[in-house]
């Protein structure tokens, strides 16, 4: 299973970075999200600083979205999908190294580029530390429950709108628990609790999203 998770993750992200445009794509967007509310909302710092949170986590959250579509799309369409179905090894295994591959595309530049958007912001050293460690037990989340809602879409028309609709209201715990984090740091509460719910969430979904996955991709392929 090791080594059908590496084949998988490896061919995932030679794939990735042929289409180098698409990984463009959504950090450019993140970043051009993250830097127009400065501009708009004004240069107060303290209303800056409260706001930080909540907009890089929402900026993170629809940039990670707009991958989704690509998820399983490509593999259905060249008939890969229906081998990997096919295949004697785990389908959840297969999935979950399609997961950490879209994670390691969309989600970790997010991660990596978020502490240079929070200094437009005014964020102290300490909270951007704890914002960074947010994203990255949070962004896998996304990656993985959006995951879900890929596999039950694919081939649909339309598909990109269901898969909002369906994973959003998902995404909203992880997005109240990753933005709360730093606010609790800030307001003195600590954001301990709020990290560790986080770290549930991503054991949760790492160990049932690829068998709903799996399924979904059964289903849509049938």
């Amino acid at each position: 299973m090791i080594a059908i998770f590496r084949c998988v993750l490896r061919r995932d992200l030679v794939l990735a970075f042929r289409r180098r445009s698409d990984v463009l794509t959504t950090l450019f967007f993140f970043v051009i999200v993250v830097s127009l509310f400065p501009l708009g909302v004004g240069p107060e710092p303290e209303l800056l600083r409260t706001m930080a949170p909540g907009i890089l986590w929402v900026a993170a959250l629809l940039a990670s979205m707009l991958s989704l579509g690509r998820l399983f799309s490509l593999d259905y369409l060249d008939g890969t999908l229906e081998q990997m179905l096919l295949a004697p090894e785990p389908l959840p295994v297969i999935v979950l190294a399609k997961a950490a591959a879209h994670w390691l595309v969309s989600g970790l530049p997010l991660v990596l580029m978020s502490p240079v958007l929070a200094i437009q912001f005014d964020l102290t050293q300490t909270l951007i530390e704890i914002l960074v460690l947010s994203l990255l037990l949070g962004t896998p989340v996304l990656s993985l429950i959006g995951a879900i809602g890929a596999s039950l879409t694919l081939g649909l028309r339309g598909g990109g709108v269901l898969v909002s609709l369906l994973v959003l209201p998902l995404y909203v715990p992880v997005l109240i628990f990753g933005a709360g984090a730093v606010g609790a740091e800030s307001s003195g509460l600590g954001a301990q609790s709020h990290l560790l719910l986080l770290a549930a969430m991503l054991v949760f979904a790492a160990v049932a999203s690829p068998w709903a996955v799996a399924a979904g991709l059964r289903i849509s392929v049938e």
